[in-house]
């Protein structure tokens, strides 16, 4: 798995809030300790303002440093979190894959012990269900990403429990992807999420959901569509800004992040929706320039 693009160095980071406010209490603490030592000082109207202006400074200063250094330790956090999910579901898909290495032998045994009792017909259904199971982990690792992988897995498992009929596409093996794989994990994943909660309003029958992932000679492209409600022409234009939503308890910043990730690796996203279909394709390039960071993040 690949670095995350925008470090916090967290020594830094409090070795500067302990600096700045250790200057704040000590000036503080000085200003006290010399009117209480010296009562007999004159404090002129120009000292006063001196010292005023001084203090001010110094907390803002320090004011300002905690905001900046508590932001950076936020979106952080952000990224830790996002690559606590990716690393759920490569667990699930690790585990579905060692229970299926584990049942095989097991499989061959019915199958052979049902095919010697000329059981024909039970060793078909049994190897078409065992079949079922495989090809259901299998039309997710056809890239070379695990974290993606994993990720697909994890989202057509929840399509299956929302009665989604889903399509994995996949085109390429995005075997050279510049963008760490929680990343992208982040991008699909609020995609795949935003078009289960279109289809549940619905009728079972009629959700599909089609997931593609593809490659040209400068991009790595995918595409999330489904079936659900066609969003307003309106709302297509404005659907990617923070806060904007069109679920009744949604938060809308979902959309916003997907793009804005993209958007830091020089990628885009966009959507295009019909009464009968709702398509979000997004792209990023193959060769990107490192994430921009500020002096906090050094």
């Amino acid at each position: 798995m690949k670095p995350i693009g925008r470090n916090v160095n967290v020594k830094k980071v409090s070795n500067i809030a302990i600096v700045t406010n250790a200057l704040q209490v000590g000036l503080v603490v000085g200003m006290v300790l010399y009117v209480l030592l010296v009562p007999h000082a004159e404090l002129d109207t120009l000292m006063a303002k001196y010292i005023l202006v001084i203090a001010a400074s110094v907390v803002v200063w320090g004011a300002v440093v905690d905001i900046r250094e508590a932001l950076s330790t936020r979106r952080l956090v952000g990224q830790l979190d996002d690559m606590d999910s990716t690393i759920e579901a490569m667990e699930s898909l690790n585990n579905t894959l060692r229970a299926q290495r584990h049942d095989f032998l097991n499989h061959l045994q019915v199958v052979y012990s049902l095919m010697e009792m000329e059981e024909y017909a039970e060793a078909n259904a049994y190897i078409e269900k065992v079949y079922g199971a495989i090809t259901a982990v299998s039309r997710v690792m056809k890239t070379a990403n695990p974290a993606i992988n994993a990720l697909l897995q994890v989202k057509l498992a929840a399509c299956d429990k929302a009665g989604v009929q889903a399509e994995v596409n996949i085109q390429s093996a995005w075997k050279d992807l510049p963008v760490p794989g929680w990343e992208m994990c982040k991008v699909l994943s609020n995609l795949i999420d935003n078009a289960l909660d279109a289809l549940e309003e619905v009728e079972p029958v009629g959700r599909r959901l089609r997931i593609t992932l593809t490659e040209d000679l400068r991009s790595y492209r995918f595409s999330v569509a489904n079936t659900g409600p066609m969003i307003p022409l309106k709302s297509q234009k404005a659907i990617f800004g923070a806060g904007i939503t069109t679920k009744a308890a949604g938060h809308g910043m979902g959309l916003f992040i997907v793009k804005k990730t993209l958007n830091d690796r020089g990628g885009d996203i966009d959507v295009t929706s019909s009464p009968e279909l709702t398509e979000f394709s997004g792209w990023v390039p193959k060769e990107i320039a490192p994430v921009a960071s500020t002096e906090a993040d050094n």
